[in-house]
């Protein structure tokens, strides 16, 4: 992943309560908390960098006095993190998650201060390793074997400069872009690293790549129209059989996955018999059932794929890419009315059953 990192293990304390005072019943300050604040604008690689330690402690509690009886409560500290943060404890289980901007996650909780019930003795603050593991949320993900030309068609429909050449693997990292449309309405793309098959049992990229695809709101499949060949040692596969091992490989690392708004885009319709092969395809995805003989039982998925849209284009020639770019607007437009209809009828519902 070079550069990018979207996991980060980093040690919280909580502050130390402060003395109590036996003579007059003083009770001392509380710990200050530690807090994790999604932020945006805020990477994993700059919290790594400004704090090389990887270690947040908060305040402690200011000492019951005979100026102050109740201490005054420590400092708390508080950790800027990026959106799409979830927050999981050292057994990997998910304790917290930071998705919109201003999103607070309380991760180390401060001591009392010495009072009557600790016999006027102070507590330590919880201490505890937490990892940040970072999933990037974006409008659109763009899914697709490596080479199928995801890094060229986000260069073509926004303003990102992903590194673009003609062999496998060039996106090692996520890219993210934004389309902008005339209205100046935006939708964000991430460019994902390339599938191979196996991703799902962390094969190649396996989790750094699927992990990011969960919070992306659609799919944007990309299939190179000639077929895939990793290398000479794996076998060819059509672009049919790219689309229905790509199905397989999300299905089973999260069923929930193809359960998305997905388009499909037909890459490099520039190659020779490109129009032929895309005629076959076509009637291969209007009857998938009829074709599923063609192939290996374990590259079936148990449901394949609907496609609100196929767009055949050309990364090279830019044939289809305006055509691409509308029917993203239009997907994504239709899923927010479908998502705030949703939202006024569970709001209607409770006004009724609240009356």
């Amino acid at each position: 992943y070079s550069n990018f990192i979207d996991d980060l293990r980093v040690y919280v304390r909580g502050g130390t309560g402060g003395m109590g005072y036996p003579n007059l019943g003083g009770e001392g300050g509380r710990g200050g908390d530690v807090w994790f604040v999604a932020r945006e604008r805020t990477t994993l690689k700059s919290i790594r960098e400004k704090y090389p330690q990887k270690r947040f402690v908060a305040g402690t509690g200011a000492n019951s006095s005979v100026r102050a009886l109740k201490g005054e409560k420590g400092k708390d500290c508080e950790v800027h993190v990026p959106l799409g943060i979830s927050v999981l404890d050292d057994d990997g289980r998910q304790i917290g998650e930071l998705n919109a901007a201003g999103d607070r996650f309380l991760a180390a909780r401060g001591g009392l201060g010495g009072s009557l019930a600790t016999n006027f003795l102070p507590c330590k603050g919880q201490r505890r390793a937490v990892h940040l593991d970072l999933k990037l949320i974006a409008d659109v993900g763009l899914v697709g074997f490596p080479n199928a030309g995801k890094s060229s068609l986000l260069s073509k429909i926004s303003h990102a400069k992903p590194e673009i050449a003609n062999y496998a693997f060039t996106t090692i990292q996520p890219e993210l872009g934004k389309i902008m449309y005339a209205d100046y309405k935006q939708i964000s793309v991430a460019d994902l690293p390339g599938l191979i098959e196996g991703a799902h049992a962390n094969k190649g990229m396996g989790y750094k790549f699927l992990k990011h695809v969960e919070r992306t709101k659609q799919l944007l499949l990309v299939v190179d129209i000639s077929g895939f060949q990793l290398s000479i040692k794996t076998q060819f596969r059509t672009a049919f059989e790219t689309i229905l091992l790509l199905t397989k490989e999300l299905e089973l690392y999260k069923e929930e996955l193809v359960t998305k708004p997905v388009l499909l885009a037909i890459n490099k319709m520039d190659l020779p018999c490109a129009k032929d092969n895309l005629d076959e395809l076509m009637t291969q995805l209007e009857n998938p059932q009829d074709f599923l003989h063609l192939v290996e039982e374990e590259m079936i998925p148990a449901n394949t794929l609907e496609f609100r849209e196929v767009i055949p284009i050309s990364t090279y020639t830019g044939e289809g890419i305006e055509e691409l770019k509308t029917c993203i607007r239009k997907s994504i437009d239709e899923q927010a009315e479908q998502v705030n209809e949703e939202y006024r009828k569970r709001k209607l519902l409770l006004l009724q059953t609240s009356k």
